[in-house]
This record gives structure tokens, sequence and C-alpha cells, in this order.
């Protein structure tokens, strides 16, 4: 299980938290992740429809 975490916590694409209340602010969808950028940013991607925000 510890592999696991190591592996998720590597991958630049991490699901936001559930219940977090985010939704995409082009299509409404609730299908939303979160992307860490190169200079330690965060910003949010819709797996929907594409769209990108910070």
């Amino acid at each position: 299980m510890a592999a696991r975490r190591s592996e998720e916590a590597s991958d630049p694409l991490t699901a936001a938290q559930a219940g977090s209340g985010l939704s995409c602010p082009s299509c409404g969808s609730s299908h939303v992740a979160q992307v860490l950028g190169d200079n330690g940013g965060v910003s949010y991607v819709c797996t929907s429809c594409g769209h990108t925000w910070s």
C-alpha cells in the first residue's frame, strides 16, 4: 500500500478532494482535478471539457 501512496504523490495530476465544492466555471461539471505547476502553483482542470483555471 505504501508504494501506491508514493505513486499518487508523484503524479502531477491529482483528483480534487470530494466535497470540496469545486465545479468548472465553463461547463459546471464537478469533474475537476488539481494540476501542480512547474513553479509550485496550483491550477485546476475540468476533466469533462478541458477548461483550465487557477
